[in-house]
């Protein structure tokens, strides 16, 4: 729970404090508390993350993990905002903090919970389509080579092999984040000529 939570509950932050000395609280980071034992979820710090970024999107590789699309465990949790939305200062656990547009922020939202909390989380075909972007974006401002791209190419794969998503709604994200033609496009074709 937030401190806020617990305030808006009546528990003083003298309280809080209390319980944390005497080992009834865990602090999990500034602000955020968890009973010692409470059962812990796989997806745990998505939990984390969500009561921290409450107006967070789980995005990227979390999003792609989440998913089961891959078996990377990735070392942080990445978390989209809006184009307007304070930039949080989070120290533990350690998030990768993505600012998306208007045109691609509000797409593909799906809500899970997890540890009892609500956690919205790109779906698999959105997923597919920003790392597509980010591969992009890496390429062009760093000239990266095309290790991005070649993540980006098996989430796709993994995610049509397992139907976790289809070619047409890969398509539509790609065509609403402007990068169906040049990027998206030909690499689906290729991995569905033969489906």
């Amino acid at each position: 729970m937030r401190l806020s939570e617990f305030l808006r509950e009546g528990i003083t932050s003298a309280t809080i404090s209390r319980m944390e000395q005497k080992g009834l609280l865990n602090q999990l980071s500034r602000g955020l508390y968890q009973l010692p034992d409470a059962p812990l979820d796989a997806n745990h710090t998505l939990a984390v993350a969500a009561k921290l970024v409450p107006n967070g999107v789980i995005c990227c590789d979390s999003a792609l993990a989440f998913h089961e699309l891959t078996d990377r465990i990735p070392p942080l949790v990445w978390v989209a905002i809006g184009p307007r939305e304070w930039r949080p200062r989070i120290e533990r656990p350690r998030i990768q903090i993505e600012r998306f547009g208007p045109k691609v922020f509000d797409k593909g939202l799906e809500c899970h919970t997890i540890e009892n909390v609500p956690v919205r989380i790109y779906s698999p075909a959105k997923t597919v389509v920003d790392l597509f972007r980010n591969a992009r974006i890496q390429h062009a401002v760093y000239e990266a080579t095309g290790g991005g791209f070649v993540h980006a190419t098996q989430a796709m794969k993994e995610a049509l092999r397992l139907r976790k998503t289809t070619p047409a709604e890969i398509a539509r994200f790609a065509v609403e984040a402007g990068i169906w033609e040049k990027i998206v496009q030909p690499r689906l074709e290729a991995l569905t000529v033969d489906a």
